[in-house]
């Protein structure tokens, strides 16, 4: 990973390369900001920066020495990862640690670059998983980082979201963060700092990543959907507010799937079909947490730009055009009378989805409430 290969954040990229070219990179940073902004990739391409054999005259590490190469196999004898994970085989639950789960962990690099939970999730096979970093993982990281440099000057750790770690793994950490070792520097990633353990992060030098620009976001969806417009790439990116993650979902088979979610429960609760917004939310049960919040989030937008299409300015409008062609119809449902209710229904079965409610009760109760309020 490249610094080149970042789309985006400048301003935080070039303090991350003066830090390094200066000699004077902190024991221990935090790269933190929204999801879906770049943040691992920034995390790797300043590791690999570090250790290239061979850094070029603009500041960029060259890609084809020999510890550009094993990083660009996440093999680098002085890099460790640590990242959260479940319970796996037969260990004990605070006995689990990265490296049970180090292959999967470098399809998700490959897979992933921005950082996906669902598809992390996918890959340690609970799609309704919590994942923690746990007391096995901090011990191991300590014994792993006790060891001298082999192949350069700096062991490096990249921690992916500190906010997970247990109270065990908290503490354990606190004291490398304490009293690192001269040849050790950890680099944390962070969606949510205000979570991690405030006398860790206390000690963390910060570097903030910002949302990425609506055209920036455009530019990254079109390369991997060559064949989106642009308009339709610009549409989505202002819809998912600098979140690579979620404007690829809304341009794939999961906006395409929302999009009929949101269609199936708006008109099933408008013909007051109770049997089969039973059955629908059976189904929803059965797609997963972080697809359960997700979906809920896609309605509550799809909700406000349907109240906002009302008033007949397309300029302040950011649909897809498939959402467009369902909106022409549907947006007169969505009313001063019924906007902030539907939203709040919304946002309130995120909230107890995300507090582990049973998803079917969650979704059945929101369907009953969209019937009640669809026509006011």
């Amino acid at each position: 990973m490249k610094f080149a290969d970042i789309k985006g954040n400048f301003e935080a990229i070039g303090r991350l390369r003066r830090m390094v070219d200066e000699d004077r990179l902190p024991h221990a940073i935090v790269i933190e900001g929204s999801e879906g902004t770049g943040k691992l990739m920034m995390a790797r391409a300043l590791a690999q920066y570090i250790h290239c054999e061979n850094r070029s005259p603009g500041g960029d590490c060259c890609g084809v020495c020999a510890s550009c190469i094993q990083h660009s196999h996440h093999s680098h004898v002085d890099l460790h990862f640590s990242f959260p994970m479940l319970k796996c085989g037969n260990k004990k639950t605070d006995d689990t640690e990265s490296e049970d789960w180090i292959e999967e962990w470098r399809e998700f690099l490959d897979q992933s670059p921005y950082a996906d939970m669902e598809i992390w999730l996918s890959k340690l096979g609970n799609i309704n998983g919590q994942p923690v970093i746990y007391k096995g993982e901090a011990d191991a990281l300590r014994r792993a980082l006790s060891f001298t440099a082999r192949a350069s000057h700096y062991k490096i750790a990249i921690v992916w979201l500190p906010e997970r770690l247990n109270d065990s793994s908290a503490n354990k950490l606190l004291k490398l963060v304490e009293e690192p070792f001269s040849d050790t520097r950890i680099i944390m990633v962070s969606n949510s700092p205000k979570d991690i353990l405030p006398t860790i992060y206390s000690r963390l030098q910060r570097v903030e990543v910002k949302r990425l620009s609506d055209s920036d976001t455009a530019e990254v969806l079109r390369t991997m959907r060559p064949e989106m417009s642009q308009t339709d790439a610009m549409a989505v990116a202002h819809v998912a507010e600098g979140n690579i993650n979620l404007a690829r979902k809304l341009t794939g088979v999961d906006g395409s799937v929302n999009l009929q979610r949101f269609i199936e429960l708006m008109r099933m609760a408008y013909r007051k079909d109770i049997a089969a917004l039973r059955k629908w939310a059976v189904d929803m049960h059965g797609i997963g947490r972080e697809a359960q919040i997700g979906f809920l989030a896609y309605c509550s937008r799809m909700l406000r730009e349907n109240f906002i299409a009302n008033f007949g300015n397309p300029s302040i409008n950011y649909m897809t055009v498939d959402e467009a062609a369902f909106s022409r119809n549907f947006s007169r449902f969505i009313t001063p009378a019924n906007v902030i209710q539907l939203t709040g229904e919304m946002d309130r079965a995120a909230n107890d989805i995300a507090a582990n409610s049973a998803a079917r009760i969650v979704f059945f109760d929101l369907a009953v409430k969209i019937v009640l309020l669809i026509k006011q």
